[in-house]
C-alpha cells in the first residue's frame, strides 16, 4: 500500500542477501568494496552514506546515487545490498553506487520534512533543502572517490522526489537524473490527496509505520499502532469520521506527518511550498522520467514532472517513458501481464536494457548512444510501444463526448431542457472502490471490472454504441460535469471504461497445458479514473459551499491515457460520489472534514445535467 509496497520491494534484494538467497551476493562482494561515511552538509548536519566502489581501480567510474527516506540497509561495512543500482545490467556495468539516508531519516542527522520545500534564493548556509544536500554530497564524493567527475541520481516514489529535487541548481557534475514515479504535488494528484480528496486507506497504513518513534541506533522505527482487519471497507466504516484517527490510540504524536497532512485540508502554503514542479526551470542534466499507467500512487507525479520540465525548460534534454506498470513495477525482473492485460513479452527487459541502462551509460560513461524519442509510451489495448516527439502528440485532438438522457454517450450535443440523471449519495453507505474484500488495497483496482459498481443505484453510467473502428486516445481526459446537489459539498468520481464485446475471449497463454481462454464478454475494464472534492471547483485554496439545487460546473482533469478501444468495444463513463475506503468519506456538508462528527454525515441527491444548456461531457484525446 502506498509507499510501503515499494519500500518492501526495494528491501527485497537486501532481505535475500540476509537469507543467503541472492545469486549476486558473491559477485558483489568480489567486485565492490563498501564503505560507510557521515558526509557533512553546509549547515553542519551529517548524512549517513554507503558507498560501493568497484575494487578494480585501473579506471575511473561515474557515481550513481539514490537518496532515500526508506533506509540504506544493510548497515555495517561487512553487510552488502543484494543488488546495486536500479537494474542488474547497470550493476554489471560497474559504477560507484551510493545510497544515502535522507536528512532526519534513519542514521542521518537533522530533522525530516515531508517533501522538503525548495529554497530558490539561499542566503546563508542555514538555508538547506534536498537540492543543497544533493549538491554537497556530490561535492564530497568527487573529492573522496575514484570518480570520473560525473554523477547521476535515480529513485522510485519518495526517492523519485529526491531525484527531481536535485534538478534545480544542480551540481555541474550531475549529468543524468531519472525521477521514477516521483512524488510531485501531494495535494493535487500524488499519494496524499487527489484534487483535494484525501486518500484514506493508503495514508493510514503508510504513516502508521513510516513516522513512528525512531530507535536509538537509528536503524528502525516503531509503528504508532498495528491495525489488523480482514475487510478494509468494514474497518474504516467502523472507524468513523476522520477525526477518530487523531487520537492516542492511533497517531499519538501531534506533530506527526499524518497530523500535518490532516490539518492542511486546503491547498495552502504547506502544500504549495512542497510543489516541486514549479521549480523545474533552467534544467541542465539529462532527465529520464519514468512512470506507470497503473501506478496507484504517483502516475500524476511522473506525467506532471515531465510536463513541467518540458514547458518551463523547453531547451532541456528531458524524456518520458510510460508503461503498463504499477508503482515501481519496471524495476523487477519481469513484467508480462497485469490484471486482464497480457503483453506477450517481458516489458521490463526492454526498458532496463534498451532505455535505462543506455541512458546512464551514455550520459555518465560516453558509452554507446541514446537517441530515443522524447516520449516512449506503451499503448494499452493495442499492446504496442509508441514514440512521439511531443506529449500529447500533435495529431491528438480533443473530442467532447456528451452525456445523453438515455444513458448514451455521443459526440452530438444533447437538446431539450432540464434533462438530468440523479442518484442518492449516502456517506454511510459509500460506493466501494473495488469488488474485492481485502485487508489491503486491491492492487488491480485500476483495471478492475466495474460491473460490481454499475449495478448500484448510486453509480450512473453513459455508454457509446458499439465501435465500428478502433479508437485510440492519447492525452489528457477532461470531464465537465454540470451538477446540482441538495447538500453543500460532494465528491465526484469519474471513470473511463473500456467495455468488451459480448462474446470476446482472451486466448490461453501459449505453451500452458490445459489452459482455457478467459471469457471477457461485457467486461467493464477501467482505463482511467479520479476523484474531485467539489468544494474546490473554483479554487483549491479557497473552497466554496454549493448552494442547494444551483447548477454549477465541476471540471475534473484525469491523468493522461494511451489506450486503444478496439472495434466491437464500447466507451463507458461512470460517475459516483464516493470511492471508499480508498478515499475518505465526504460528509456532503461544507466545512473542515477532519473535524467533523458522525452527525455531520448526510445523504444528498446528486443531479448530473445533460441538456442543450447544461451539457455534461467528457473530452477525449482522439488520435486522428
Amino acid at each position: 500500500m502506498k509507499k510501503i509496497a515499494l519500500y518492501l520491494f526495494l528491501l527485497f534484494p537486501i532481505l535475500a542477501f540476509a537469507q543467503g538467497g541472492n545469486p549476486d551476493e558473491k559477485w558483489i562482494k568480489e567486485n565492490f568494496l563498501k564503505k560507510e561515511y557521515y558526509i557533512q552538509m553546509r549547515d553542519g548536519i551529517r548524512l549517513y552514506t554507503a558507498v560501493y566502489t568497484p575494487r578494480d581501480s585501473s579506471q575511473k567510474y561515474p557515481i550513481l546515487m539514490q537518496r532515500t527516506p526508506y533506509s540504506c540497509r544493510p548497515y555495517g561495512e561487512e553487510n552488502y545490498r543484494g543488488r546495486l543500482g536500479p537494474n542488474t545490467s547497470l550493476m554489471k556495468e560497474k559504477y560507484i553506487f551510493v545510497y544515502q539516508d535522507a536528512r532526519g531519516r534513519y542514521k542521518s542527522e537533522g530533522t525530516f520534512r515531508e517533501m522538503t520545500p525548495y529554497i530558490p534564493n539561499k542566503k546563508s548556509n542555514k538555508d538547506v533543502d534536498e537540492s543543497s544536500d544533493t549538491y554537497d554530497t556530490i561535492e564530497w564524493l568527487l573529492k573522496n572517490t575514484n570518480s570520473n567527475g560525473r554523477a547521476g541520481i535515480t529513485g522510485i516514489s519518495f526517492p523519485g522526489f529526491y531525484s527531481t529535487a536535485a534538478l534545480p541548481d544542480a551540481h555541474p557534475a550531475l549529468k543524468a537524473v531519472s525521477p521514477q514515479a516521483p512524488m510531485s504535488d501531494e495535494f493535487m494528484g500524488d499519494d496524499c490527496n487527489h484534487n483535494g480528496a484525501f486518500f484514506l486507506m493508503d495514508n493510514f497504513g503508510f504513516y502508521s509505520g513510516f513516522d513512528g518513534p525512531k530507535a536509538a541506533n537509528g536503524e528502525s522505527y516503531a509503528p504508532f499502532f498495528r491495525a489488523r482487519y480482514s475487510d478494509a471497507y468494514k474497518y474504516f466504516l467502523d472507524l468513523g469520521p476522520l477525526k477518530n484517527a487523531n487520537t492516542d490510540k492511533f497517531f499519538s504524536d501531534s506533530n506527526s506527518v499524518w497530523r500535518q497532512v490532516i490539518k492542511h485540508d486546503t491547498y495552502d502554503e504547506f502544500w504549495q511550498s512542497r510543489n516541486i514542479k514549479q521549480h523545474l526551470k533552467n534544467i541542465t542534466p539529462a532527465v529520464l522520467v519514468v512512470g506507470g499507467w497503473f501506478d496507484a500512487e504517483d502516475m500524476y507525479g511522473a506525467l506532471k514532472t515531465y510536463s513541467a520540465i518540458a514547458s518551463q525548460s523547453p531547451k532541456s534534454n528531458a524524456r518520458l517513458v510510460m508503461g503498463p506498470w504499477t508503482h515501481g513495477g519496471w524495476a523487477g525482473p519481469s513484467w508480462t501481464s497485469y490484471g486482464q492485460y497480457h503483453f506477450g513479452e517481458n516489458l521490463n527487459q526492454f526498458f532496463q536494457d534498451e532505455i535505462e541502462t543506455k541512458f546512464f551509460n551514455f550520459y555518465l560513461k560516453d558509452k554507446g548512444s541514446f537517441d530515443r524519442s522524447k516520449v516512449t509510451l506503451f499503448e494499452t489495448g493495442s499492446n504496442k510501444w509508441k514514440s512521439y516527439d511531443v506529449w500529447p502528440p500533435a495529431d491528438s485532438k480533443p473530442v467532447p463526448y456528451y452525456f445523453q438522457p438515455s444513458g448514451k454517450l455521443t459526440t452530438a450535443k444533447p437538446a431539450g431542457v432540464n434533462s438530468s440523471t440523479d442518484y442518492l449519495s449516502d456517506p454511510n453507505k459509500p460506493v466501494p472502490y473495488t469488488g474485492v474484500i481485502s485487508p489491503r488495497r486491491n492492487n488491480e483496482y485500476l483495471v478492475e471490472d466495474q460491473r460490481f459498481a454499475s449495478q448500484r443505484p448510486d453509480v450512473i453510467s453513459f455508454e457509446t454504441d458499439t465501435l465500428t473502428n478502433d479508437l485510440t486516445l492519447t492525452g489528457e481526459v477532461i470531464a465537465n460535469l454540470l451538477v446540482s446537489i441538495t447538500g453543500s459539498d460532494a465528491d465526484f468520481v469519474v471513470k473511463l471504461i473500456d467495455v468488451w464485446g459480448e462474446n470476446e475471449m482472451i486466448p490461453a497463454p501459449a505453451g500452458t497445458p490445459n489452459a482455457r481462454p478467459t471469457p471477457m464478454g461485457g467486461y467493464q475494464q477501467m482505463v482511467r479514473a479520479d476523484v474531485f472534492r467539489g468544494k474546490f471547483r473554483n479554487s483549491f485554496s479557497k473552497p466554496e459551499p454549493f448552494v442547494k439545487d444551483k447548477i454549477e460546473k465541476v471540471t475534473i482533469r484525469l491523468n493522461e491515457v494511451a489506450h486503444t478501444f478496439k472495434k466491437g468495444h464500447r466507451i463507458m463513463v461512470q460517475v459516483q460520489s464516493s470511492w471508499f475506503p480508498l478515499v475518505d468519506r465526504n460528509p456532503q456538508k461544507f466545512g473542515y472534514i477532519p473535524g467533523m462528527d458522525a452527525k455531520d454525515f448526510q445523504k444528498a441527491t446528486i443531479r448530473i445535467f445533460h441538456d442543450g444548456k447544461n451539457s455534461s461531457n467528457v473530452v477525449l484525446p482522439v488520435l486522428q
